[in-house]
């Protein structure tokens, strides 16, 4: 973000006549309906929570959303996309502006929603609830799409694939954190698992006669610790062996490491995944054996690009609920991970908000997160964030200048870009 976009975040205003004479009105009206509904978002984001459900597991979520959808006159189609967990619900007309709010809704082995996806997944439906009543005064449509597996499944990606934001234009989400951000790196990932091809033999009586396919990962493991103190500060590499060997007196002729590459640029992981191959390759030689690279198991997560007009409109909307979003790096950037609503980014304007639930020491992914996302913190995001999206959706769809320039800022950053293709 600039220096200019920074301060505009800092001292954005709401909106009050951007989009005609009525748009007053119109948040009034989404105001009401946030605060009619703000008891049952956070009645959803509770039962979320009391119920954790993993990756492409998330049967029980998935229900939980579109029964308070029709409850709402809403039809929700469930299993899109080739996921079974999926959800898309739409309102509005088929010409215009077409807003897709998302909602992540799996959590984690062992910890729960120690992401918070309950708030994430409550929030999103409740900032589409808010702006529903009114879409046929704004134009357009609205959607709520239900993503499962973010926790390294890639679903946003999947659905992506499948054709299901092929005529969205724009995607709008928040994510809880430890302090409110209007926008905070996450970084792109890969995936790559080395295994190591040897000869094995009786490392006692002939051990000369093999090849050690475990030298060689050491090998490679050691060449990742090297290369670490020579990339960009923001990079990370992470690994862990997966295969040894069976038994001390058998040279191993299988091994293998697993790492995690992340970068924050498309253009810097790409250039890491190369490294990482060369490594590879360099140990294999070393140990005399033989290398496969396996990469991305699941999709590769690319960061995120923001798309600064709109985040301005979030950071003005939050006042209204008494947040003030901090100004870009005034959180660590290092303090952060990788969603596959990056990959959604390269596609279409995008933003991805953090809004706090807990004290600023509180790390994502653990336990304590976990309990603030039930927290009464955690249910003041649900109804903020919810009405933060319904303003920021309506700002949206109701102002063709506001539109022209998310668009035009999307465009002069690089504009769409060829996701499933990029790293071959």
């Amino acid at each position: 973000m600039t220096e200019a976009t920074a301060r505009a975040v800092a001292s954005a205003k709401p909106l009050e006549s951007e989009y005609g004479g009525a748009a007053a009105d119109i948040r009034t009206s989404i105001r009401t309906t946030s605060a009619a509904i703000a008891d049952e978002l956070v009645a959803l984001s509770q039962d979320l929570h009391a119920h954790p459900e993993e990756a492409f597991a998330e049967h029980r979520s998935v229900r939980a959303v579109a029964e308070l959808l029709a409850a709402h006159g809403h039809r929700a189609e469930v299993g899109i996309g080739g996921l079974d967990t999926a959800l898309l619900a739409t309102s509005g007309s088929g010409t215009g502006p077409h807003l897709a709010v998302l909602a992540e809704y799996d959590a984690l082995p062992g910890i729960g929603h120690g992401c918070g996806h309950n708030i994430i997944c409550s929030a999103g439906v409740g900032g589409f609830l808010g702006v529903a009543p009114v879409i046929e005064r704004l134009g357009g449509r609205i959607s709520l799409i239900g993503t499962p597996a973010e926790e390294g499944g890639g679903g946003k990606e999947t659905l992506a694939r499948a054709g299901v934001f092929d005529d969205v234009d724009a995607v709008v989400m928040l994510h809880p954190f430890s302090h409110d951000l209007a926008m905070h790196p996450f970084l792109g990932r890969r995936q790559l698992e080395m295994v190591f091809h040897g000869v094995a033999a009786h490392a006692a009586a002939q051990p000369f006669m093999g090849r050690n396919a475990l030298d060689a990962a050491v090998a490679a493991y050691q060449g990742v610790a090297a290369l670490r103190q020579h990339i960009p500060p923001g990079d990370r590499v992470h690994g862990v062996f997966t295969d040894g060997g069976a038994r001390p007196n058998v040279v191993p002729d299988r091994a293998a490491v697993l790492f995690y590459l992340r970068s924050a640029d498309p253009a810097t992981l790409r250039d890491l995944a190369a490294r990482m191959e060369r490594i590879a390759h360099g140990a294999a030689e070393l140990a005399g054996c033989g290398v496969e690279l396996r990469w991305d198991s699941r999709p590769p997560y690319l960061p995120i690009r923001h798309n600064q007009t709109l985040v301005g409109r979030w950071a003005a909307n939050q006042q209204l609920c008494d947040r003030r979003p901090l100004a870009p790096g005034a959180v660590p950037g290092f303090l952060t991970g990788s969603t596959d609503l990056g990959n959604l980014s390269y596609r279409l304007p995008a933003i991805h908000p953090m809004i706090a639930v807990s004290a600023p020491t509180v790390a994502l992914h653990t336990t304590d997160f976990a309990a603030a996302a039930a927290s009464p913190a955690g249910d003041k995001a649900v109804r903020d964030g919810a009405l933060g999206l319904a303003l920021t959706s309506a700002d949206y769809l109701g102002d063709a200048r506001l539109r022209a320039a998310v668009h035009a800022e999307f465009e002069a950053t690089g504009g769409a870009i060829d996701v499933p293709n990029y790293f071959d």
